[in-house]
């Protein structure tokens, strides 16, 4: 990407894929410039989202980031916790991934999700002020949303492979399913 088109790009917000009641909500730290320039969730060819979902028995197939609007037919949707976007999610401040926090909580409130699924244990931890959250299901609630911290798919994430990230992607599906 260019400097003039990265430029660009942070300006740009990436509209949200949501709907009323879906079974899973996946939220995103915030938008990569890929994604910010494309309009599309997860863009960067790098990022492990889209094969994961797929992986894991989310989706029937592999879904391109231009497909997004796919996953409302599976009862799926993406968001994320800063709408801001950046060459990397450490760019964000600590107090905008708290006022992230406290918007998406609204907007859990208001869409009733089953579950929230936000991909990367750190930004959660501070988005939500939950210092000692682990990957995996949460106590706390949003309503009567569940919460789920995921593996950030990024490609930086290399403490997780896309096999152990499916497989874990794969045990929130297996709730999801189980809860309707």
């Amino acid at each position: 990407m260019k400097p003039e088109e990265a430029a660009a790009a942070r300006d740009r917000v990436v509209d949200d894929v949501v709907a009323d009641g879906l079974s899973v909500l996946f939220c995103g730290i915030n938008p990569g410039l890929m994604s910010a320039a494309t309009g599309h969730h997860f863009a960067r060819p790098g990022n492990r989202f889209w094969p994961v979902l797929q992986r894991s028995g989310f989706t029937p197939r592999l879904l391109k980031p231009s497909e997004q609007r796919e996953l409302l037919t599976y009862g799926l949707g993406i968001t994320n916790v800063v709408a801001r976007a950046t060459a990397r999610a450490d760019e964000l401040s600590a107090e905008e991934l708290r006022e992230g926090g406290r918007l998406l909580r609204a907007k859990a409130e208001l869409l009733r999700p089953g579950w929230l699924a936000v991909v990367g244990v750190t930004a959660y931890r501070t988005a939500f002020g939950e210092r000692k959250a682990r990957i995996g299901p949460q106590e706390s609630l949003i309503g009567e949303t569940r919460i789920w911290v995921l593996p950030n798919p990024s490609g930086l994430n290399a403490h997780w492979t896309t096999e152990s990230m499916a497989a874990e992607f794969g045990r929130l599906r297996t709730a999801a399913e189980a809860s309707v």
